[in-house]
């Protein structure tokens, strides 16, 4: 069982390295890089690579471990004692099965992404060490210890917003997706919209990467800002010639694609003030 990429996703070796070496080993992939890189659709390109399940759980800031392997419902339970239903006789009829119980019933391998990590409480990774590692829990109120039937294939993303516990790192293999040069970024425009124009896509990823190269650019734009960027000046045929930088506006067409703060845009309108005098 090996990843070497699709057609639809383009992976570097050292990212098929890393994919690779985390399904040998068996320890969770943690991918960290900017956001808009790929992160989470490498994931989902791993799945349909090895044609296996895909099972997604998108972490937030109120998440909590606990919600990936499973909830007990209490109040239901208690209403419907009070009403006077059957289903108050079995405690299994009020628990529901998080995403890791899903994962771990599966009677094949499947594909579990924990998507942003990052996102939720410090104590986050921490309470989820031994699940992952053992790939098995105890659910109190049955008495019954879930294990996972096949071990799966666990993708972990993170943008970086807060640093990780390092026992949490042990228990991870590590890769860091950079960001594309300007012909792996061709690539991955060739596969999102092949028959393109290529005098386009030179004038489009040049401008780009000139933005991006920017001084003083609080939010550099991602992959996937380019290929929105580029799939609108497919649509409104722009001309390359257009995009070539302008001493009276600095700005790219259809900027709003990439630049996504006020305080980018008055850089640009700067540096146009400045170009004309």
């Amino acid at each position: 069982m090996r990843f070497e990429g699709t057609q639809d996703y383009i992976a570097d070796k050292d990212l098929m390295i890393a994919v690779n070496a985390a399904i040998t080993l068996e320890r969770p992939l943690l991918v960290k890089g900017e956001p808009g890189t790929g992160k989470t659709e490498l994931a989902r390109q791993i799945a349909k690579a090895l044609k296996l399940d895909f099972i997604e759980w998108n972490v937030k800031s109120t998440t909590r471990a606990q919600q990936g392997l499973y909830e007990y419902d209490a109040v239901s339970r208690l209403r419907d004692s009070q009403l006077g239903d059957s289903r108050f006789n079995d405690i299994r009829n009020y628990i529901r099965r998080g995403k890791l119980w899903d994962a771990f019933s599966r009677e094949e391998k499947a594909v579990l992404l924990i998507d942003e990590i990052d996102k939720a409480d410090i104590e986050f990774p921490n309470d989820l060490l031994q699940e992952l590692d053992r790939m098995e829990f105890f659910v109190y109120e049955t008495g019954e210890t879930v294990k996972a039937k096949q071990r799966p294939i666990v993708i972990i993303t993170s943008n970086n917003e807060k640093e990780l516990p390092d026992a949490f790192l042990r228990r991870c293999f590590f890769h860091y997706i950079r960001f594309p040069d300007i012909e792996t970024l061709q690539a991955i425009v060739d596969v999102h919209f092949p028959g393109i124009r290529q005098d386009l896509v030179r004038a489009a990823l040049t401008r780009f990467f000139e933005i991006r190269d920017m001084p003083g650019l609080k939010k550099k734009p991602s992959t996937s800002e380019a290929l929105d960027w580029i799939r609108l000046l497919v649509s409104d045929d722009i001309d390359p010639v257009d995009l070539r930088t302008d001493a009276k506006n600095t700005l790219p067409k259809l900027h709003g694609a990439l630049v996504k703060n006020e305080q980018d845009i008055h850089l640009f309108e700067r540096l146009a003030f400045m170009a004309r005098r």
